[in-house]
Order: structure tokens, then sequence, then C-alpha cells
């Protein structure tokens, strides 16, 4: 189901049941998987590569060059995880040769006028709202929200299960299961409700409101922090997940 206006190349790979809408253009190299519904002047440059029953809408522009001048024209990927829908006018960039990828998890939302630059790496389940832009070599963690028109400095991470609120500017690193508020953006509690909704336990909930507070109450530094975390919850993979971001974490994390 390929409209007549759209130009598909020979060297593109298309798999069963796709349909491709008017003036769209697919270049060499590109992959589709089954079951792929693309809107009306999208364009999926050479790299670009949708798992099973991905949905791209119109206007959307997925895997061109990077925006960026240490490019040298390596050969490189955009990866779209199965099920995830990208809405009108996003601006997803492949990879470079740091990582030679950019990679969206599956079952992922992303609204109209989304940017992700390269060597991105988003988790599963992610929601990022309309107008977010996302700099180059930034990682974001499964479950995390992005609500609408969020700056993110390039090399930042964020955690997973976070929620962040619309028009907020991290320029720092994001730990696991927070909310993140105000200008300069900093820490304003555990993201109590979206844990719920993704099934972790009022136990679970408490653990890591504890395991926080040694974080940002205790007056540790970062190090002591670790430590004590690891020490109090040496079987608990959810609040140790908080320690091993701290201890990757390269651009210190928001306080």
């Amino acid at each position: 189901m390929i409209h007549n206006t759209a130009i598909v190349s020979s060297k593109a790979e298309i798999g069963n049941n796709v349909e491709i809408g008017p003036f769209t253009i697919v270049e060499d190299k590109v992959k589709i998987g089954d079951n792929c519904r693309i809107g009306a002047h999208v364009t999926l440059a050479s790299g670009t590569i949708l798992s099973k029953d991905v949905k791209i809408f119109n206007g959307a522009v997925l895997g061109t060059v990077p925006q960026d001048l240490k490019f040298s024209g390596e050969e490189t990927t955009l990866e779209i995880g199965e099920r995830t829908v990208i809405r009108e006018y996003a601006f997803l960039n492949r990879g470079t040769k740091d990582k030679f990828k950019t990679v969206i998890g599956k079952d992922c939302f992303l609204m109209a006028f989304v940017h992700v630059a390269h060597d991105c790496f988003i988790g599963d389940g992610c929601i990022i709202a309309n107008g977010t832009q996302i700099a180059g070599h930034i990682s974001v963690g499964n479950f995390t929200i992005l609500s609408g028109h969020v700056l993110i400095h390039q090399f930042t991470q964020v955690g997973s299960y976070c929620m962040i609120e619309g028009g907020a500017k991290l320029k720092r690193d994001i730990p696991p299961y927070l909310m993140i508020a105000g200008e300069p953006a900093r820490f304003s509690g555990l993201n109590k409700i979206g844990l719920k909704r993704r099934g972790f336990s009022e136990e679970d909930i408490q653990k890591l409101s504890d395991a926080y507070r040694i974080v940002y109450r205790n007056g540790l530094t970062t190090l002591d922090a670790i430590q004590k975390i690891e020490a109090d919850y040496a079987k608990d993979p959810k609040v140790l997940a908080i320690s091993e971001f701290l201890k990757k974490s390269k651009r210190g994390i928001v306080r």
C-alpha cells in the first residue's frame, strides 16, 4: 500500500502490510518492519530502521545527517523500536562516530515538533511532549515523561520513571524516579503517581523516598550517599538503581 506519489528507493527493505502515504521519500538503506504506517510528506533518510508496528505521522523527518560539525559522512543509523508513535514534524537525526546510532525504544510516544539529535538513547515507554528539544549524546531512561518544550543540554542523562515539568531546562543529570520543576530546574519530590501507575508498591515508594533523603537531606557528599545507599539497601535493585546512576553521572546531578 504505497501511494503512487511516494518516492521509494529500490534499495530500501519494506516489510509486509506497510502503508506509505503521498509524497513521502524513502531513501537507500532504509528498513521498514511489518505493519508500519507512514504518513504523507515524511522523509525516511538513509540509515533509518523501523521495527514493526511503528506509526509515523505527516511531515516527520527521520534519519537525516546529524547537526554536528564533527560529522564526516560515516555510515550510521537511527533505530526506532516496536509500536513507537512519532507525530507531525518531529525531527530525529542518525548517529555519528561517537556511538554510530541514535536509538528510540519501543512503545514510545513522540509528539509534534520534537527534536532528537545524534547519538541519543531514549528508553522504552517514554512520552516526549510537543516541542521538546533533545541535544546530542543524551540518554533518557525507561518510562520517563518529558513535558512540552523541555530543553536538554548535550551529554545530560535522565533516569527512568522521571516526570519533567514543561519548559524545564536540564543542564545536569536527573536521577531516576524524580519530579523536576522550576527555573533553574530542581528536585521537587518523588514521582509517586507515576511510580504507582507503573506498579511500584507503597513499600517500594517509601524505600525510594528514604534513599533520596540520604542524597538530598543528610548533607552528605555524593560519594558518601552512594556508600550509604549501597550499605542500607544492598538487596533492593530498585533503590540500587539510584546509586548506579550517581556513579555514572558526569555532569553532576540536579540539586
